[in-house]
């Protein structure tokens, strides 16, 4: 679970030093999001051997 965590916040906070959000539900949605695109749209190295 921890290397989940990690790539969540290098991913999603990707150079940024501080992230301050308004409130805990625009946390929530920005982490939400990232899940999605993480799961859904990204190119993995699977599908990477298809595009090429």
């Amino acid at each position: 679970m921890e290397g989940v965590w990690g790539t969540i916040k290098s991913e999603l906070f990707r150079g940024r030093k501080k992230v301050i959000f308004k409130d805990k539900a625009t946390a929530i949605k920005a982490i939400n999001s990232y899940i999605e695109f993480f799961n859904q749209e990204r190119i993995t190295l699977k599908m990477a051997t298809f595009i090429s």
